[in-house]
Order: C-alpha cells, then sequence, then structure tokens
C-alpha cells in the first residue's frame, strides 16, 4: 500500500486492498477495512494505523489528488474527480476506464466486496478524517445535503452515473473566453451491443415506442393516451399503451400539416378536457377533444395568429402551459440570435419609453417578443402580455402541481467559453428580468454588449437551479404519481426531471442525460443528480439525443429520443 499513495486518490489507497467477499452493509464493511486496509490508513479517530495512507475518514464529497501530504499521478489530478459513491463504485469496478493512465490496477470484481466497503465509507461521510482539520473537507451543505463544489471541473461524461450530484457554484464561474468556443457536433449511431443505458438501482428502461419522426414533447391525456409532437414531420401521434402499459399498442396520426409543433396543452384541465391547444412556430391553433380521441375531430381554430413579428427564424420552438386555475396561457418564444448581436442599439430615453408599454429587459427590433414568456387570457385571447424578459431559448414550460407555480427550462447562449453560460430550470417570476442579452446568471455582463446597459445592472433575477453550461435541456417535468404499477420511491414525489439534449458546442461532450432536480418542501435546493445515464458511447459517438419527459398513468416515466426516433419508458420495480 505504501508505493500506491503516490498514485492514487485517498479513497482508491483504501479500496485497493479489498480480499474476501462480504455482504452490503456498513458493520461487514468496517470489519473488511480493519481487517485488510488499517495497517495503511485511518477512518475513525481511535483508529491508529494510517501511517503509509491518507485518513478516509469523510472520503466522501472530498477531490482526489487533494490531500497536500500526498502527491498523484497526473492523470489522478487531470481527472478532476470528487468522490462520491457512484465514482467509487465505477472507479473500483475499473480503474483505467474511469482514470485511464492511472497507477491502480487493481479492480475489485466482486459487486458485493464493493458495496460492503462503500457502505461503511459512507457512514463517515460526515466526519472529518482522522488526525486533520475540518477545512480539508471541500464540501458544501446545501439544501440539507452534501453538494458538489467541482461541478463545472468534472462535468465530462465519463464521471456521469446514476445518483451523482451536481452543484453550479454560481459565485465563481471562470471568466469569459477561458476556453476557445468548439464546435464538437455529435456522430449518431444506432445502439451498440456494448454500450448499456444505466439508472439507479430498481429502475429498468425499454422503448415504448418506435419509428418516430423526430419525437419531440410528450403529453399523456387523462385517458391515458400519449401525445407527441413529431416537429419535424409538422404532426401530432397519439400513442395507445398496450394493457400493461410497456408498449404502444397502437400508433394514429392526430394531426398534421402543422408548422414545427412543439407543445400541447389540455383545457380544461382535469379528466375531462374539451380542447388540444398546439403551439406552432409562430401561433397557437387548439382543436376540438374529448378523452379518447385518436383523430382530430375538425380542422384547429386560431387561437393566437402571432407570437412576436418576426418569429419563422433562429429558435423556433414553443411550448405552452395552462395556469393551475385555467385562467391563463403561457407561451415561451425563443429569441432570434444567440446574443442579439445585430440588435440596433437605442438611447436611454428610447429604451424607457420602449419598457413602459412592455417590461424590464425587453428586447426589440428582430427580438421584440422574443426571449420572453408571453401570458395571454385563455378565454379571450387579444394582445400578449410579457410576463418575464431575458430567457434566451426557454424550450420547455412546465406547472408545479405541488406550488401551481410556472417553470420555465432555458438554453443559454454560445461563444464564451466551455463552462458559460449555465443552462437552467428556474420559476418564472411575474415581472422578472432574467439576464438575456445584456447579463448571465445573475449580474455577470456579457462581454459583447459591456456597458449598453447600466440601468439593468443589480435587477437582474437568478435561475433557481443552474446546469452545467451546453448540456442543452429542453424540458423538466414533475413527478407526481402517487400509485400505479410502475410508481417510483415515494421521496421521488414532488422532485423534477429534466431532460438535456446534450452539448454539440462544448470541447468535452456533456448533457444527453436526465436528471433529477431536487425539491425540498416544493422549493428548489439548486442541486441536480444524474438519473438516467450512457446515451454518450464515446468522445465522437451518441446513440441519442433525449428530448421530452411526460409522467404515465402507471407511474411510469416517458423520455422522448429525437436522434434514435424512440420513445423510452422507465419504471420501478423493487
Amino acid at each position: 500500500m505504501a508505493a500506491w499513495r503516490f498514485a492514487l486518490g485517498p479513497a482508491a489507497a483504501a479500496l485497493a486492498c479489498l480480499a474476501p467477499a462480504l455482504a452490503s452493509n456498513a458493520d461487514l464493511g468496517r470489519a473488511l477495512f480493519r481487517q485488510q486496509c488499517l495497517l495503511c490508513h485511518s477512518a475513525e479517530p481511535a483508529d491508529h494505523g494510517g501511517s503509509d495512507g491518507p485518513g478516509l475518514g469523510g472520503l466522501l464529497g472530498r477531490s482526489a489528488a487533494g490531500d497536500p501530504d500526498f502527491s498523484y499521478t497526473q492523470a489522478l489530478r487531470s481527472a478532476k474527480i470528487v468522490w462520491d459513491a457512484p465514482t467509487l463504485e465505477r472507479f473500483l469496478a475499473s480503474p483505467g476506464t474511469l482514470v485511464p493512465g492511472t497507477a491502480m490496477t487493481a479492480a475489485v470484481p466482486d459487486a458485493q466486496d464493493r458495496r460492503a466497503l462503500l457502505s461503511y465509507l459512507e457512514s463517515l461521510s460526515n466526519r472529518t478524517p482522522a488526525g486533520r482539520p475540518a477545512s480539508s473537507v471541500p464540501t458544501a451543505r446545501i439544501g440539507g445535503r452534501h453538494g458538489d463544489l467541482s461541478a463545472q471541473a468534472h462535468a465530462d461524461w465519463r464521471f456521469d452515473a446514476p445518483g451523482r450530484l451536481h452543484w453550479i457554484d454560481i459565485e465563481h464561474l471562470p471568466p469569459p473566453y477561458l476556453t476557445a468556443a468548439a464546435r464538437n457536433p455529435p456522430q449518431l449511431v444506432e445502439e451498440p451491443a456494448s454500450a448499456a443505458l444505466r439508472l439507479p438501482h430498481g429502475f429498468r428502461i425499454g422503448v415504448f415506442a418506435r419509428g418516430l419522426a423526430g419525437p419531440r414533447a410528450l403529453r399523456v391525456a387523462p385517458s391515458g393516451e400519449v401525445f407527441v409532437s413529431e416537429t419535424r414531420a409538422g404532426r401530432i401521434t397519439v400513442l395507445q399503451p398496450a394493457g400493461d402499459g410497456a408498449v404502444v399498442a397502437t400508433k394514429t396520426v392526430f394531426a398534421q400539416g402543422l408548422s414545427g409543433p412543439f407543445g400541447m396543452a389540455f383545457y380544461p384541465r382535469g379528466d375531462h378536457p374539451q380542447w388540444l391547444y398546439v403551439a406552432e412556430v409562430n401561433r397557437v391553433v387548439r382543436y376540438r377533444y374529448q378523452p379518447g380521441d385518436q383523430v382530430a375531430r375538425a380542422a384547429p381554430e386560431i387561437v393566437i395568429p402571432s407570437l412576436a413579428p418576426a418569429s419563422t427564424y433562429g429558435h423556433s420552438t414553443r411550448d405552452l402551459a395552462i395556469s393551475a386555475d385555467g385562467a391563463h396561457l403561457y407561451v415561451s418564444v425563443g429569441s432570434a440570435s444567440n446574443v442579439a448581436e445585430d440588435m440596433p442599439r437605442k438611447t436611454p430615453a428610447q429604451i424607457q419609453a420602449w419598457e413602459a408599454s412592455r417590461a424590464a429587459g425587453a428586447a426589440w427590433g428582430a427580438e421584440e417578443n422574443r426571449a420572453d414568456v408571453l401570458e395571454f387570457d385563455i378565454r379571450a385571447p387579444g394582445p400578449a402580455r410579457i410576463l418575464a424578459t431575458g430567457l434566451r431559448n426557454c424550450v420547455g414550460l412546465s406547472i408545479q402541481a405541488q406550488t401551481g407555480q410556472l417553470w420555465c427550462t432555458t438554453n443559454e447562449r454560445d461563444l464564451l467559453g466551455d463552462d458559460l453560460v449555465p443552462d437552467y430550470s428556474t420559476r418564472v417570476r411575474d415581472g422578472a428580468f432574467y439576464g438575456w442579452p445584456w447579463y448571465y446568471t445573475g449580474g455577470h455582463e456579457d462581454p459583447r454588449h459591456r456597458g449598453e446597459r447600466p440601468d439593468l445592472a443589480g435587477k437582474v433575477t437568478l435561475p433557481d437551479v443552474p446546469f452545467q453550461a451546453h448540456s442543452a435541456p429542453l424540458s423538466l417535468v414533475f413527478y407526481d404519481a402517487t400509485a400505479g404499477s410502475s410508481v417510483f420511491p415515494r421521496d421521488y414525489l414532488g422532485d423534477g426531471f429534466a431532460v438535456m439534449h446534450g452539448s454539440w458546442n462544448r470541447a468535452s461532450r456533456t448533457g444527453y442525460k436526465v436528471v433529477r432536480v431536487r425539491m425540498a418542501h416544493g422549493a428548489p435546493t439548486g442541486e441536480y443528480e444524474d438519473f438516467l445515464v450512457g446515451f454518450i458511447i464515446d468522445d465522437a459517438r451518441v446513440r441519442g439525443r433525449p428530448v421530452g419527459a411526460a409522467v404515465s398513468r402507471d407511474g411510469s416515466l416517458l423520455i422522448s429520443d429525437d436522434g434514435a426516433n424512440v420513445v423510452y419508458r422507465i419504471s420501478y420495480a423493487p
């Protein structure tokens, strides 16, 4: 063990010495540690070992290669790993896969051995390492749990694993242009035999529907049918589940000939809707509907003939949501550009006059009524009221059932570097300005608009849940199922699932996964954790690009994938 300390992180050195197979619990893990590892390491204050290795109490949440009393290989230093349970599990199973070039060569092939020791180390997660001050544990208490302070540093897809926690420290974002702008589009390939999608223990995934044409937004009707917008094909398709809910029994075109349909909403809310609203690129239409309909009864009615003066180019997805009280229709309209590069200048007096009839932070020119969430009276839609501004591309709108709050999931701007600007999901505040194009993530001024809007400094609303930059989150659904054959464990109730389409403009790929957005008493903690991963095969290839999400009547979670042209179904079976 003494010879390994120069190559390994604190966890890796200890975990190399596993031998006998033991059951998965902390007591047996402790016995395993004391039998095999105590010679070199300490874990608890009463231990008298560890003369050749670092103390391992409080290991979880610590950075690998972070103990100043030890030296490490360059491979481990460059990996930027923070030790959590999923990462330790993967490292133990195959050190060289997680950290190519590591000097650690002894894997722990037996899963029970790994889980036993991990259980013991997790039981020590709130302790400081024996003989070391508390300041050596680089964790932050976020929402009652430990958040990862290095989310930006290890956002590389190789470290994705179910349960891996992320927290973006928006107080310490990197400066603009720290890295060059990247163009790194993925190569889509068919599902490889060697790759598997991964979920937390007890969850299973299967293909619910195949043969779709660019499936994007998903909505589950009160009668159980699944409506999917096939945006590129210009149609809405209905998927009728089979008796067990595992696969589709029938697939029917509900409506076609639409212009880039995306968002959908049933109205009134509840079990007996009479209309299906659909958002096209520059208008909203509605179809007469009765529960069970799989084909539109008549031609659509035009509800909102125009969303913005210039809405046919740039970001084209439009999502819909209906307020909890059924009074308002919300429509998100993304920007025409990356960061309003060609928007003409206005004088302070002109800006004041412009915003007086609109909202603070409202853009103009080709960006009029864009990068906004618009509000309409659903019973008598007239001119739009701007609910919130500065939302570059609010792709997904959702209503949080527990609170009735409107949420927006946003793709932020490009060309400032690999780790700028964080994407996000956030509650939409009436009258709030979220920064675009002049500011981002609070008071960070975009250098391309330096000095243009000093009047907005200090008036930017911070997003609730920042995501790794360029993850491209497209939707957020709140898990609200309490019964059904596939209902998730109780602690998932009320949490969100954000679906990440994946980066094309980051040197190291990120996104391409579904993450769990943690809530505490209905309020976001700011954390998110990996839930469904495995879409990325290697640095160049991916097997799909997830887009939308919906909770089925049996409690399963449906995920659309417009790269593989399928809809997945995630079920739970303990």
